[in-house]
């Protein structure tokens, strides 16, 4: 069989995907008697609700049930939040709205279409109360109050020092700060939420099909919201996703919703997300507002870093977050060696959409203020940003490299990754081109920026949302578990059952790779399961498909799977070919004698005597070939009492290269040439890797370029369609170059480091950084995105009206 890890080997996923033969979530086939569900949403940012009317939306044929909050009540319990703040979060308003798109009532009915037209008939009476939607303005004395029994806007609340921090800025040679802004934007999946909820009153048990994700610690905080066990909250995830980048952890609010809904109207009930639900009311990353200051030397060298990060959640705060706060706490100074921390970090509360999981989670609104600082120091200085990058960039001797705030990066070689960037990108050439330009009347810009992609999350690291004394009162967080089953029938096929819910990822084709290779079988005889059950699949509280974690977790499991399977054949050969098993090799499907090749024995009939003639087995050996393998890393331990937390398993390198040019007529930002050069450690399938990469790039130049959920002062939500809502397509991904350097991970048995998401995370701010630089004529500094052509447009419309003063967004 040879080498087969490693090989571009094409998707088994795509055949079935291209010939419309993937099945999602509105392909399943529904119980008996299965009713529709549309959903009345708050037209109202923040109001009470004095009273709900739904006596002719009852009247109308074919509706089974309407369903309101107060009902809804009955049979819940408040979500479970990771903070102290006593924050009463329910899948449906009861007493009052706080963003437009909560849901108000359930309509169930025959079909979609009589739910819809029913839904127009319920009166809701609203007692508007006046809605906060600045990220700083809710943290004000005066600020409207979202939850009064919080009694303030500030879901949590943590304060960090690491190491000598004001000893460095006293020794600084200079002092260099500036505010960010980071928008709110989404994923935009082309399959939304989808739910097929069904209550069993003789098993007093829930049912639910639904294209969530994981992390499937959600599944026990939904059944304590449903107040039954967790063995009586049985999900089950179809093994085709249609995109997620994240966000579908949020549909979790909607299960349980739905789950009581099927409860009280006493049938199944399915409910298909609609785009515009989608926009307002699914999830979304969070807008985050950060100060950061920089210690730095005369030689551009940070010596200490000091940031106030405050994080808007939204109306709630609702699992996971505050993920996209903490998820990158260990790598907060990213690729830099900066010893000296502080952050003061925040998550504050508005009337506006919910935030959670989303691709990259917490890296972009990290990385856009830190590699802005970092081309700053460099202007501040006359230095080029380059060179202020190479003196502070972590060197290959130092790893394994130990973070300020305690993250341990496994391997890199991060110059390596920068001077390839560079030197791909021919940014000296571009540097003379760009002042020629210049003369000439154009605005070329290059951007930098490096990023430390964390993968595998730890989790323990949301506890560090709780002070030490917090975390002693309650049993430790910690490990980043992934489960894998393989097993061999009588005839000696394969089945892989994998618990990471792929949604596109191409989880199927790697794991039939790593067995393929592990057990020297051909691929087409390996059926890779990828849906889920909780009532029968291997999971733990970590599965899911989400931080990166398949090819540092997932493919880690498979392979220590496939090896209980690869051992036990061993032994059932050794014992049948009556020799040790250090005198046997594994290769094209069999068992051969080192010292003689011409004696050899069938994996298939290793397998067959597990199966057909289990009395043959070695004494005390089990019958059957069916292993299953929980994988964890040691280096995931929990916060200690310094608040030093490993956050993640293994860590990545990416370093980008981005040149533009601006039309100084309308603002348009047009990219000239994109580079990108990525450390995942050991790659699995490059041709995946690569499709991923794209993916995750296409994401953040929306989020660099188009993207924005914007909200106006009265809470109302203007982007509520793509009319609105504006995502890149194929015409708006720029030429863009890959290239790999694989430092292999020693936490991994394969070597191999989660990939995916780090472009979603570099693009905005490299972008970011080339705008910057193109407009240094003008004084103007990017402190916030999207830059869309009116924003540089007028931008460069203030910079010529004041010469000479600093111009931002």
């Amino acid at each position: 069989m040879g080498k087969v890890i490693g090989k571009a080997v094409t998707r088994v996923e795509d055949m079935r995907l291209l010939t419309g033969q993937g099945k999602y979530i509105d392909d399943i086939g529904t119980p008996a008697q299965t009713f529709q569900a549309a959903i009345l949403r708050s037209s109202s940012p923040h109001a009470n609700l004095v009273s709900i009317d739904t006596a002719e939306a009852e009247k109308v044929s074919g509706v089974k049930a309407v369903i309101t909050g107060e009902q809804v009540k009955k049979y819940l319990d408040p979500f479970s939040v990771g903070v102290s703040a006593p924050v009463h979060y329910y899948p449906i308003a009861v007493d009052k709205v706080r963003y437009v798109g909560e849901p108000v009532a359930v309509v169930v009915a025959k079909s979609r279409y009589i739910a819809e037209d029913a839904m127009e008939r319920i009166k809701v009476k609203y007692e508007a109360l006046p809605p906060v939607i600045d990220i700083e303005g809710s943290m004000e004395e005066d600020a409207p109050i979202l939850h009064e029994n919080v009694g303030s806007n500030v879901a949590n609340h943590r304060t960090f020092h690491y190491g000598r921090v004001d000893q460095a800025f006293e020794e600084a040679d200079r002092v260099i700060k500036h505010k960010y802004l980071f928008p709110k934007y989404t994923a935009t999946p082309v399959e939304t939420y989808g739910i097929i909820a069904n209550y069993e009153s003789s098993e007093n048990q829930y049912t639910v099909h639904a294209n969530f994700h994981g992390p499937f610690v959600i599944q026990a905080i939904m059944a304590q919201a449903l107040k039954i066990p967790s063995n009586k909250l049985r999900i089950i995830v179809p093994k085709d996703i249609g995109g997620s980048y994240g966000i579908k952890a949020g549909t979790f609010p909607y299960m349980v919703l739905l789950s009581v809904a099927s409860r009280i109207a006493g049938c199944p009930v399915k409910w298909i997300e609609d785009r515009q639900e989608h926009l307002s009311a699914s999830s979304s990353g969070t807008d985050r507002v950060t100060y950061i200051e920089a210690a730095v030397k005369n030689n551009g060298k940070v010596t200490g870093l000091r940031m106030k990060m405050i994080d808007n959640v939204g109306a709630y705060i609702r699992a996971p977050e505050p993920a996209c706060l903490y998820r990158t706490h260990a790598n907060s100074t990213g690729a830099y060696d900066i010893p000296n921390l502080h952050i003061d970090a925040y998550a504050i509360m508005t009337n506006k959409l919910p935030t959670g999981l989303i691709r990259g989670y917490g890296g972009q609104e990290l990385y856009f203020p830190l590699e802005r600082i970092m081309q700053r120091v460099a202007f501040e200085l006359n230095l080029d940003p380059a060179d202020v990058m190479r003196e502070n960039l972590i060197k290959k001797e130092q790893f394994p490299y130990k973070t300020a705030s305690g993250g341990m990066y496994d391997s890199g070689d991060y110059m390596k990754g920068f001077e390839l960037a560079l030197k791909t990108g021919k940014y000296e050439e571009f540097r003379k081109k760009q002042e020629k330009a210049r003369k000439e009347g154009k605005i070329l810009g290059v951007g930098l920026a490096c990023i430390v992609e964390p993968s595998g999350s730890n989790m323990g690291y949301i506890t560090v949302a709780l002070t030490p004394e917090e975390r002693a009162k309650s049993l430790p967080k910690s490990g980043c578990s992934e489960a894998a089953t393989v097993s061999m029938d009588p005839m000696g096929s394969v089945n892989v059952r994998i618990s990471t819910t792929p949604s596109g990822q191409g989880h199927e084709t790697v794991a039939a790779q790593i067995v393929s290779e592990v057990l020297s079988i051909p691929a087409d005889k390996i059926k890779v399961v990828a849906e889920l059950d909780t009532s029968t699949s291997a999971w733990s509280i970590a599965s899911g498909s989400y931080s990166s974690r398949f090819a540092s977790l997932g493919s880690s499991a498979v392979f220590y799977a496939a090896h209980k399977v690869k051992d036990k054949l061993m032994k059932i050969a050794s014992h049948q070919m009556k020799v040790s098993e250090s005198e046997l090799e594994l290769r094209d499907g069999a068992f051969y004698e080192k010292n003689d090749p011409t004696k050899k024995y069938a994996l298939k009939r290793a397998a067959g005597s597990a199966h057909w003639n289990p009395l043959s087995l070695p004494e005390g050996m089990e019958p059957g070939i069916y292993e299953t393998y929980y994988y964890s890393v040691k280096a995931a331990e929990p916060p200690d009492e310094n608040d030093l937390i490993n956050s993640s398993v293994t860590y990545g390198f990416v370093a980008d290269l981005v040149t533009v040019e601006i039309d100084p007529d309308t603002g348009e930002v047009r990219i000239l040439d994109y580079v990108t050069i990525h450390d995942a450690g050991k790659l699995l399938n490059p041709l995946i890797v690569d499709g991923q990469i794209f993916g995750g790039l296409a994401h953040g130049l929306g989020g660099a370029l188009y993207e924005e959920l914007v909200y106006d002062n009265k809470g109302q939500l203007l982007t509520g369609s793509f009319m609105d809502y504006l995502c890149p397509t194929a015409p708006e991904i720029p030429n863009v170059t890959i290239k790999h350097i694989e430092t292999p991970s020693p936490m991994t048995p394969l070597g191999a480091k989660g990939l995916g998401e780090g472009n979603t995370m570099s693009a905005p701010v490299a972008v970011a950084n080339a705008v910057s630089d193109a407009l240094t004529p003008y004084l103007v500094e990017i402190d916030t995105l999207p830059l869309s052509p009116n924003r540089i447009w007028t931008l460069l419309n203030q910079a010529k009206q004041n010469k000479n003063k600093e111009v931002t967004v």
